[in-house]
C-alpha cells in the first residue's frame, strides 16, 4: 500500500511538470529541453532556501520563479535572436547545468532535518487522525503518508484550475491562439515574440515548482535529478490525451493530470515486477515513441480501405 500511495504522489508532483510540457509542446508546438534544467533549478533554489531556515511557502514560490526566468531566457534566445526553438532549450538546459551546481554548492543536498511541506503535512495528519496509521479497506495506512498524498492532490487541482482560468482570459487566448496561428495574431497587432516568451516562462515555472514539491518529498535535490524528465512530460501529455481527447481545454488539463498518475502507476507495476531500474529511461522512450507513432498508424490502416474503395 505504501508503493501504491507513493507512485500516486509522486505522479501528481510530477503533473505540474506535465502541465509545464503540455503549454510548451501542445500550446507553442514547442520542444522545450529547458525542462531539464528548469525541474533541477526548482528542487536546487527550494532545497537551498529551506536549509537556511526559509519558509517552505516562500522556498517554493521563489523555486517557480527561478523556472519561470529561465524559461524566458529561453524565449528570449529564440524570439530576440532567432535562435531554433529546440536548440534554445538545448542551450538554456546545459548552462543550467552548472548554474544549478553553484546554486546548491554541491551535487546534492539532503532535507531531512529542514522544515518542508512534506514534514508539515505529516504532522498535520499525524494530529488529524490522531496515530501513526489507520486501516483502510483493510489495509494499513500511514497517516503521514496520506496527508502528504492529499496534499500533493491539492496542489495539482488548484495550479490545474488556475492553469484553465489562465488560459480563458486575454492573455492566456492571445498565448494559445499565437501557437495556432501565429501570423493571424501578428496581423491583429499582438505581439508574437513576447507571447512565446511569456509561454516558455510559465511552462518553465510550473516544472520548477513540480521540482521544488518533488525535491521536498523525496528529502533531497540532486544535480541529475532532471536528466529525461521532459520525456515523462511528453509521456503525461500523451496519455491524457488518449484518455479523454482534446476536445476542450479542461479536458486536455485533468487528461495531463490523469496521464501523469497513470504513468507512474505504469512504472511503479513494473519496478514491483523485476524490471531492471537502468533500463527504466530506455523503456520510457520506447513507450513515448509508441505512442506518438501507433495513432498515424491506425489512422492509415483505416483510410485505406476507403481509399481502395
Amino acid at each position: 500500500m505504501t508503493l501504491l500511495l507513493g507512485a500516486f504522489t509522486i505522479g501528481l508532483i510530477l503533473s505540474l511538470l506535465a502541465m509545464g510540457v503540455y503549454v510548451s509542446f501542445r500550446i507553442f508546438d514547442v520542444p522545450d529541453i529547458t525542462t531539464d534544467g528548469s525541474i533541477t533549478l526548482g528542487a536546487a533554489i527550494a532545497a537551498v532556501l529551506l536549509v537556511n531556515g526559509y519558509n517552505p511557502l516562500v522556498a517554493t514560490a521563489a523555486a517557480a520563479v527561478g523556472g519561470a526566468v529561465a524559461g524566458s531566457v529561453t524565449g528570449v534566445l529564440h524570439t530576440r535572436f532567432k535562435i531554433n526553438a529546440l536548440l534554445s532549450g538545448i542551450l538554456v538546459m546545459t548552462a543550467l547545468y552548472s548554474v544549478n551546481l553553484h546554486v546548491m554548492g554541491r551535487s546534492n543536498i539532503p532535507l531531512m532535518q529542514a522544515r518542508t511541506l512534506t514534514s508539515y503535512s505529516e504532522k498535520a495528519g499525524q494530529w488529524l487522525i490522531g496515530a501513526n496509521d489507520f486501516n483502510l479497506f483493510g489495509w494499513r495506512v500511514g497517516a503521514g503518508d496520506a496527508a502528504v498524498l492529499v496534499t500533493a492532490l491539492l496542489a495539482a487541482i488548484i495550479v490545474g484550475y488556475a492553469l484553465y482560468l489562465f488560459f480563458r482570459t486575454n492573455v492566456g487566448t492571445a498565448m494559445r491562439a499565437t501557437g495556432n496561428n501565429p501570423q493571424m495574431i501578428r496581423a491583429l497587432g499582438a505581439n508574437v515574440e513576447r507571447n512565446i516568451i511569456l509561454g516558455l516562462a510559465l511552462s518553465n515555472g510550473l516544472v520548477a515548482l513540480s521540482g521544488a514539491l518533488l525535491a521536498q518529498y523525496q528529502g533531497f535535490a540532486d544535480a541529475q535529478m532532471g536528466i529525461g524528465m521532459v520525456v515523462w512530460g511528453l509521456a503525461s501529455v500523451i496519455i491524457g490525451e488518449a484518455l479523454v481527447g482534446g476536445s476542450s481545454l479542461g479536458l486536455t488539463i485533468i487528461g495531463t493530470i490523469l496521464g501523469s498518475v497513470l504513468f507512474r502507476l505504469l512504472v511503479a507495476i513494473a519496478l514491483r515486477w523485476g524490471l531492471n531500474p537502468n533500463d527504466l529511461k530506455l523503456i520510457t522512450a520506447l513507450f513515448v515513441f509508441a505512442a506518438l507513432v501507433l495513432p498515424r498508424v491506425m489512422r492509415q490502416m483505416k483510410g485505406r480501405p476507403r481509399s481502395a474503395a
